[in-house]
């Protein structure tokens, strides 16, 4: 990956750490500092899709939303990052790779690449999703990056795509095995509640959306307290995602 563009965006980023404010000029410029701060070019017309959410084409007469790219873009990312702790972690098996990548693409983890693009600033948002804090959502911001990646991918293909993505991801990635208990969090809760005499880990699961494209929420409940609900494509990246949270807010506790 070029060392230059690398330098150039991770300086930008720490440039930009102002508080949300929306952002309005020409889509010139619009096109010119966002590029600049992602560190590939993306054409007007696909930025400007990519930003735009559902709630604004409800109150401006219907205008093409995020949401195609949004989909093309969560298999691309998928693919990505996959293929990057396939590579980096040659001895993990799939029982440790799939959580790894659960935890890099959940929509926390997401969410919070997002705001450090200060991708929230940007996005096309309807007054009520303004009001309530739109521009600062975990699944607004995943979704929107997502629907970015998919963009990228439109114009750029593959290979420039992943050089994009995972400097974007490059903290994600390491802060995903920063200790054991990413590996198999499940396990690791169940492990550190024993030892420390609290009930085994269960978990409160929920779900929603039409059943071509559901998403799981999931809360882990030890000693009946409940932890800090976790998010995924499924049942189990869900609880992974909730047990990891549970598993890091118990050891802090402990500690």
């Amino acid at each position: 990956m070029p060392s230059a563009s690398h330098q150039s965006s991770s300086t930008l980023l720490a440039q930009h750490a102002a508080p949300i404010t929306v952002v309005r000029f020409s889509r010139s410029d619009l096109y010119s500092r966002l590029t600049e701060v992602l560190g590939i070019s993306v054409k007007d017309e696909l930025l400007q899709l990519a930003l735009t959410h559902r709630s604004y084409s409800y109150e401006n007469g219907g205008v093409p939303t995020n949401e195609r790219l949004e989909f093309l873009g969560d298999s691309v990312l998928g693919l990505l990052i996959t293929e990057a702790l396939f590579e980096r972690y040659p001895e993990f098996d799939e029982s440790k790779l799939s959580p790894l990548r659960s935890s890099v693409v959940s929509t926390r983890a997401l969410a919070t690449i997002a705001r450090e693009l200060e991708l929230g600033q940007y996005l096309r948002i309807g007054k009520g999703e303004e009001s309530t804090g739109g521009r600062d959502k975990n699944s607004l911001l995943a979704d929107s990056l997502e629907a970015l990646v998919g963009a990228i991918y439109i114009e750029h293909g593959y290979i420039a795509t992943a050089e994009a993505v995972l400097r974007w991801c490059e903290s994600a990635l390491d802060a995903a095995t920063a200790d054991g208990a990413t590996l198999d969090a499940k396990t690791a809760l169940q492990e550190l509640a024993a030892a420390h005499g609290l009930t085994p880990p269960e978990y409160e699961v929920t779900e929603s959306g039409p059943d071509h494209d559901k998403s799981f929420s999931a809360i882990a409940i030890l000693s009946g307290e409940k932890f800090a609900s976790g998010a995924g494509k499924s049942k189990r990246e869900a609880e992974q995602v909730a047990a990891k949270l549970a598993y890091e807010e118990l050891l802090a506790r402990l500690t």
